[in-house]
């Protein structure tokens, strides 16, 4: 079969060439690949940046953000043939530390979890895979190729999670505003899940023009391109999805008082900025704000994923998926171009 795989740490070793089949010792149950989606982290793996192949092994199959469809599967594994799955990125290390002995492995203490398609096991970007029924999530078959979207969406189904458990520390916490940062697909995915809560939701995004503007207009919330215009907004909740330094140093004590602040954006490290340390910390401490950060999804997530997206506008959904790239032509996928929000390998065209 045929599989896109890099060699860690090795820059621009990507191909796409044939593999053995999944070995059984993956999971019980077989998978068609029908979509992958690509995001900044491919193309980090890509770059030499990180990854780490398998144990004995000298190559990495790639892919993360998965959408199949069930070839075989055991009778007692709550999956059958024809079922569309997305699979779960992330497992528990083998010890396990106290969180993923809990099922909380996205938030392991000591480091030793792997990751499908980033660290120590194959990835989804293959032909078929194999997958262990507890980290299989079904989809709604009316998603079709949209589910390819759960793994982002689980990203920030954490972030909501994470964030109403921070309120409720608070007896009465009633949010009513949001701003995202970043028009990317988790902003717009994070933008939905706000609307979804019936919040009055922002995005601040640098595009004035292309897709992003009518998308969220769309979503019935409020686009942004001057972030002048954010200094009376005072959200309850901000969401920062760009990892853009100087955004999250002009974001950062912002909200509205006992406002949750949450970073899902990575930065690489070496930026350094002018920041008010001592207004920051005066303003976080006397007005009781929180900030986090937040990365990757464990189980319930994913399935609070999934139901988002099955109440999710399907037209709406539809806008996000820019570009459907044949897997044969894979690497157009992992090019940038104009108007780019979320592109996917196309594996059943």
């Amino acid at each position: 079969m045929r599989a896109i795989t890099v060699l860690p740490s090795v820059a621009n070793s990507a191909r796409l060439e044939d593999v053995a089949d999944p070995p059984l010792s993956d999971g019980s149950i077989l998978v068609r690949t029908l979509a992958l989606g690509v995001c900044g982290t491919d193309r980090d793996i890509i770059a030499g940046e990180y990854g780490a192949s398998p144990p004995g092994e000298a190559r990495l199959v790639l892919g993360h953000e998965s959408l199949g469809r069930v070839d075989e599967a055991p009778a007692d594994s709550g999956f059958r043939p024809g079922d569309l799955v997305a699979g779960i990125v992330r497992r528990p290390d083998p010890v396990p530390c106290p969180a993923c002995a809990a099922g909380e492995w996205d938030m392991c203490r000591n480091g030793r979890y792997v990751e499908r398609g980033i660290k120590e096991r194959n990835g989804y970007g293959a032909e078929r895979f194999r997958i262990e029924p507890d980290f299989a999530v079904k989809i709604d078959p009316a998603l079709g190729i949209l589910g390819v979207l759960t793994e982002p969406a689980s990203v920030v189904a954490k972030a909501w999670d994470h964030i109403e458990r921070i309120g409720a520390r608070a007896r009465g916490w009633g949010p009513r505003r949001v701003l995202v940062t970043g028009a990317g697909p988790i902003g717009l995915l994070a933008a939905l899940l706000g609307v979804q809560r019936g919040l009055d939701t922002h995005v601040l995004d640098h595009n004035r023009s292309g897709p992003k503007p009518a998308l969220v207009g769309a979503l019935g919330a409020t686009y942004h391109a001057d972030a002048g215009d954010l200094k009376a907004l005072q959200p309850d909740i901000l969401i920062e999805c760009t990892g853009v330094p100087a955004v999250i140093r002009d974001t950062l004590g912002h909200t509205a008082p006992a406002g949750i602040t949450c970073l899902a954006g990575v930065t690489s490290p070496g930026h350094v900025l002018d920041l008010d340390i001592g207004l920051f910390n005066r303003t976080m401490v006397l007005d009781n704000d929180t900030v986090f950060g937040t990365v990757n999804a464990n189980r319930r997530h994913f399935e609070l994923a999934a139901e988002a997206l099955a109440r999710a506008d399907k037209k709406w959904l539809a806008g996000l998926i820019t570009r459907r790239v044949p897997v044969e032509r894979w690497e157009e996928a992992l090019q940038h171009r104009p108007g780019d929000i979320k592109v996917v390998i196309d594996f059943a065209a």
